[in-house]
């Protein structure tokens, strides 16, 4: 293909930019709090080149490694490609020889061997280094300082696994990196590699053991006492990939499951406990255990959020239709055979953010995106194809909501969370807003909105925010993002 298909994949937040560049000294609109000193890194989507087939997905594009550098008061923007071997060797081939998502069998034969990820899903920082990473291969290390990337990274050749989860889980108080990666073994492999890091970046663990059926674990939680691996029914088959079909393919007759063993102990101790039918889970909020109880809050939908993964299932269904709620599954461990008791906690939503401290603890208040029926129509794009428009802190005790929108037409991202010195002070949400340049709806051009980081106080978002940082840019959809504040930035292994 020679242009970019017209699709929900290619069009609205998702048209691509494919433009690496450095911005300094962006517009500022409020003052930015003084504890706001660092980096706010994002992950983005954005295709080098036109894809080899018309029916491509935004989850299926290059990487791209993106930075709000904070400094008294002053931002700059950066932005980079994640120089994976697949890109370097499109780069040189000046177009896509990779093909469907997750199919080896429909590339190019020139690149038969070549390491297929696109590291475009999350920056995660620990001992003192970033990675880009996606759960289809291991991480690709990022120099913090220049944006230019350092190579694969395996823990010195000491990682089995011949993948890396986007969602590890670090412990607040140990430093901890807890890990895991599914297809583990080899594609539509049941292998799962469950791994340990310590607080300087060492691995110190890794076992194996095999989940139910292949599913896409995109996400799992720890506690002071456990590693929780829920999974759910969308399915990877050898045969369907070898055809040329989809890896994936959501199942709504199948049951989910829960995977609980102690976080230091043997997989050897993992117990199954078998949950709902027919639904699904990208992103979990938290978890924590209270005694003999584990409690799993989630953003549960009732079937696969994915209209790809729905429809290679047979599932027709409107995104809008879709119903879910955020929901804690609680788990008695002491029972010899444990069932899920399940609540809802709050309105539906994703792309959930806890404080830092709250990891794998009792907590009482997180945040995550939701969509606002008074905000009109959703801006088209993002991996599902419509972006949400609100903001949503959640208290999970009482389940009090505070909401803040954003204007019509926009988009709002994931927010990634700054801690505050202060006591009682909740700290700050750091989110890009895709901002319609047209304020009537009625007139409004899908693509043609410009960027804004948003700087809201996180135990006051109806407030809305306290900063507005113009970049002039239309930037394409961001998928995860991380804060990293200037002491850690200073202390990183790989210098600028």
């Amino acid at each position: 293909m020679g242009a970019f298909p017209q699709t929900i994949h290619f069009i609205g937040s998702n048209t691509p930019r494919r433009t690496e560049m450095s911005k300094r000294d962006l517009e500022v609109e409020g003052e930015i709090p003084i504890e706001v000193d660092g980096a706010f890194f994002r992950a983005v989507p954005d295709n080098a080149h036109a894809p080899m087939f018309e029916d491509d997905i935004a989850l299926n594009a290059d990487g791209m490694i993106a930075r709000f550098n904070i400094e008294n008061g002053a931002v700059d923007f950066d932005i980079k490609y994640v120089e994976t071997e697949r890109y370097l060797a499109e780069k040189m081939a000046r177009r896509a020889l990779f093909g469907r998502y997750r199919n080896p069998f429909t590339d190019d034969p020139s690149v038969a061997g070549v390491d297929r990820t696109v590291s475009n899903t999350t920056p995660v920082w620990h001992g003192g280094r970033l990675f880009m990473t996606k759960e289809d291969g291991r991480g690709y290390e990022i120099n913090p300082h220049t944006l230019e990337t350092a190579g694969k990274w395996d823990y010195y050749g000491a990682l089995k696994s011949e993948t890396f989860t986007a969602h590890p889980r670090i412990d607040p108080i140990t430093g901890e990196m807890f890990f895991f990666g599914y297809e583990a073994g080899g594609l539509c492999s049941l292998d799962v590699a469950y791994g340990v890091a310590d607080k300087d970046g060492n691995l110190t663990s890794e076992q194996w053991f095999q989940q139910p059926y292949c599913s896409t674990i995109h996400d799992f939680v720890i506690t002071e006492k456990y590693a929780v691996f829920p999974i759910f029914p969308t399915l990877a088959d050898l045969d369907r990939i070898k055809a040329g079909g989809d890896h994936w393919a959501h199942r709504q007759d199948l049951p989910s499951w829960v995977g609980i063993m102690p976080r230091y102990g043997k997989v050897e101790e993992m117990k199954w406990i078998e949950g709902p039918v027919g639904v699904s889970v990208f992103h979990e909020v938290n978890a924590y255990d209270d005694g003999d109880m584990v409690h799993i809050d989630l953003c549960l939908t009732e079937t696969n959020a994915f209209p790809f993964m729905r429809e290679a299932g047979g599932i027709q269904k409107p995104q809008q239709e879709i119903q879910g709620a955020v929901t804690r599954w609680t788990i008695d461990m002491a029972k010899a055979e444990p069932t899920i008791q399940e609540r809802p906690l709050g309105p539906p939503g994703d792309l959930p953010r806890l404080a830092d401290a709250d990891q794998g603890r009792p907590y009482s208040h997180a945040w995550y995106l939701s969509m606002n029926p008074q905000g009109g129509p959703p801006m088209p794009g993002g991996p599902v194809g419509m972006n949400f428009n609100a903001l949503i802190r959640l208290e999970v005790g009482n389940g009090r909501v505070e909401l803040m929108g954003v204007p019509p037409g926009a988009a709002i991202s994931e927010p990634a969370h700054v801690p505050s010195s202060e006591p009682g002070h909740e700290g700050w949400l750091l989110t890009v807003v895709d901002v319609p340049n047209n304020p009537n709806p009625a007139q409004q051009v899908p693509g043609d909105y410009s960027s804004e980081l948003w700087i809201v106080n996180a135990g006051e978002v109806a407030s809305g925010p306290v900063a507005r940082v113009k970049t002039g840019l239309a930037l394409r959809s961001q998928v995860h993002g991380t804060w990293v504040g200037r002491e850690r930035l200073r202390a990183s292994k790989l210098k600028g």
